[in-house]
């Protein structure tokens, strides 16, 4: 009996330890926990006072090197972020990750980042796993081929190599589409300039923007089409893990668009043609 007692005394001990040692720590805000922070952290971020933001790059004029914010990344998602970060008195932190990844929810039920940004269309079937901010931009799909390959549109491409990224609408749109084409699969626009350059593929179709800043830098490149698609990008968040900081960020990128300070980033990256 005595010493049953002790042991107990001992195992209250232990636990008051333990409870004093969590009190210490303030508890664990982790991604995946469901819980927002507490005062010092309203967001649950992965970092107090830091925005991390999960990007695959690149994906120009959306997300590529550069820039002089200090994450070494710049691009239409990225500035607009920053300006929405500084709203909400918070730094930028800016990670490279694979686009499947991030798309498909994965990367941020992991807790990488506390958003994903990178020219990432709103749709039904990722909305299953993935919460979306308020529209911030919208876009085509299109045809990318060399100016003497003598394909004049997506009609044109049976029998050919067509370039497309993992996991995108582009994807999509071509296996529907591009009837008797051979659909070749890349990780990122990254691989898909440098295939199509080299000949590996005939065509890439992906978002109008990106195919547009090709058509830009080498003049033996052209967008023989356009498809309208009803496409809108959203900022992306791990399904029911940030509603405090998805509410922010709409808040944010609302107050962006009544000052006129969006329409200033959109016209830093975007032109009529």
């Amino acid at each position: 009996m005595q010493r049953r007692n002790i042991f107990a005394g001992i195992a209250i001990a232990a636990a008051a330890t333990l409870a004093l040692a969590g009190c210490a720590t303030g508890g664990s805000n982790g991604a995946g926990s469901g819980s927002e922070g507490g005062a010092d952290d309203p967001y649950g971020l992965v970092e107090a006072g830091t925005l991390t933001v999960c990007s695959d790059i690149p994906y120009a004029p959306f997300e590529f090197e550069g820039g002089d914010n200090g994450t070494g990344y710049t691009g239409f998602d990225i500035d607009l972020l920053d300006a929405i970060a500084k709203k909400l008195d918070l730094k930028l932190a800016v990670q490279d990750v694979g686009f499947d990844a991030l798309q498909s929810g994965t990367t941020l039920a992991s807790g990488t980042c506390d958003v994903g940004a990178s020219a990432m269309t709103i749709t039904d079937e990722r909305k299953a796993n993935i919460d979306f901010s308020d529209p911030y931009y919208d876009s085509l799909q299109s045809l990318l081929v060399r100016t003497d390959s003598g394909i004049t549109g997506i009609d044109g491409l049976d029998g050919k190599n067509v370039g497309v990224q993992q996991g995108t609408t582009g994807e999509s749109y071509a296996g529907e589409h591009a009837t008797g084409a051979q659909i070749v699969q890349y990780p990122s626009d990254g691989e898909l300039w440098p295939a199509i350059q080299a000949g590996q593929i005939d065509a890439i179709l992906q978002d109008q923007p990106v195919n547009l800043e090709h058509e830009k830098a080498d003049k033996s490149y052209k967008i023989v089409e356009t498809y309208e698609t009803d496409e809108s990008y959203g900022f992306a968040f791990a399904k029911g893990e940030k509603d405090a900081l998805l509410e922010a960020v709409n808040g944010a990128l609302k107050d962006l668009r009544d000052s006129g300070e969006y329409d200033k980033i959109y016209d830093s990256y975007f032109t009529a043609n």
